[in-house]
């Protein structure tokens, strides 16, 4: 499928800028997506988050299942128009909640079996029925249902889990095809860190054509050089012509390593995340606390070099009382900033492949 293009190649022949097509527009990549879980992202009203600069939101297909549900959303014209937001978005598939809310599913080969973290009752998600809810939200990228493998893990475990991955997405692919309706199913690429895994997962599912492929089950608790290596290795392995994407990557060092190994797509919920416990991103990528007493009295912005709404507004002093005084809109500011700042960071990241400086 030809949603994908590349219109410019770094020096080291790997990473790379490009365009994804998609039925609410063209994303430019490299591209860092903000997370909206619940059809929201955290605590920052959309057109703030647009105003960031993101050009694409994800939400979770686990979560929207349980609350509104799909029918709802359905009934309210798709995802898009109900959380209003305009622009692409991905739903992921529900995959990480097998790995993060492992004390309440049972898996078998139909399907995983969910004991809801709401009220306790039973859903049964399987291959078909994941694209199914992702067709009723009008999701622009789709994932496919996988299990992704805990951090650390046995490789006998590792393999069985890619392969029975493996057999959900083929299936996942065949019923997509047949209902596509203008969305993208990318597949995900699992096996841990075993990396003759990843090979056998890559050779299975790059054998159908699938519009963009994924690595998940990584930044699950490994060191970093895992990561690294794992992203390093697996990313050469999948077809140049389509959109490549590091599911749950957003500190800044992983972000640069990835891309510079040809990847296009990241996601990640830490720009809120740290901003909830007053953390902000400053410089290229240094972590600062609001809270520190420091800056008690510090009219600078969180960052000089930024352009968001918060540093173009605000004082480091008038944020801290905030965060201190447990005013919401004190994570408001920060969110926003972080989000920016991530996705300033790998806009320049895409902007040094195309001026051929890296």
């Amino acid at each position: 499928m030809s949603c994908f293009e590349i219109v410019a190649t770094a020096k080291n022949g790997k990473a790379r800028a490009g365009r994804l097509t998609t039925a609410h527009g063209v994303i430019e990549t490299p591209v860092f997506m903000p997370v909206g879980t619940q059809a929201t992202v955290k605590g920052v009203l959309p057109q703030l988050v647009a105003d960031t600069g993101a050009q694409i939101v994800l939400s979770n297909t686990y979560h929207l299942m349980l609350r509104p549900g799909a029918d709802l959303i359905r009934s309210m014209g798709g995802l898009h128009e109900f959380m209003k937001w305009p622009k692409p978005i991905l739903t992921d598939s529900g995959g990480f909640q097998v790995f993060s809310l492992s004390g309440m599913r049972k898996i078998t080969d139909e399907g995983v079996t969910f004991s809801s973290h709401l009220d306790g009752s039973k859903h049964l998600m399987t291959p078909r029925s994941v694209v199914d809810l992702q067709l009723a939200f009008g999701s622009d990228i789709m994932m496919p249902l996988d299990i992704c493998t805990p951090f650390p893990a046995e490789k006998k475990q590792a393999a069985h889990d890619m392969r029975r991955t493996i057999e959900w997405e083929l299936e996942a692919f065949r019923y997509w095809r047949d209902r596509a309706n203008g969305s993208l199913l990318f597949a995900i690429i699992q096996g841990a860190g075993f990396l003759d895994l990843r090979e056998e997962c890559v050779s299975h599912l790059t054998a159908v054509d699938f519009p963009g492929y994924a690595i998940g089950g990584v930044s699950v608790g490994e060191p970093m050089a895992d990561i690294h290596r794992t992203i390093s290795a697996v990313t050469p392995m999948l077809p140049v012509n389509k959109p490549r994407y590091v599911m749950g990557l957003g500190l800044p060092e992983n972000l640069r390593h990835a891309v510079t190994q040809g990847v296009d797509m990241f996601d990640c919920v830490i720009p809120t995340r740290l901003a909830r416990h007053g953390q902000f991103f400053f410089g290229d990528g240094e972590r600062r606390n609001i809270r520190n007493r420091v800056y008690f009295d510090d009219p600078m912005p969180l960052d000089p070099g930024c352009d968001c709404l918060a540093c173009a507004q605000f004082s480091r002093a008038y944020i801290r009382h905030l965060i201190v005084a447990k005013e919401m809109l004190g994570s408001i500011l920060l969110s926003v900033h972080n989000i920016r700042f991530l996705v300033r960071f790998v806009d320049r990241l895409r902007q040094e492949i195309i001026d051929g400086v890296c």
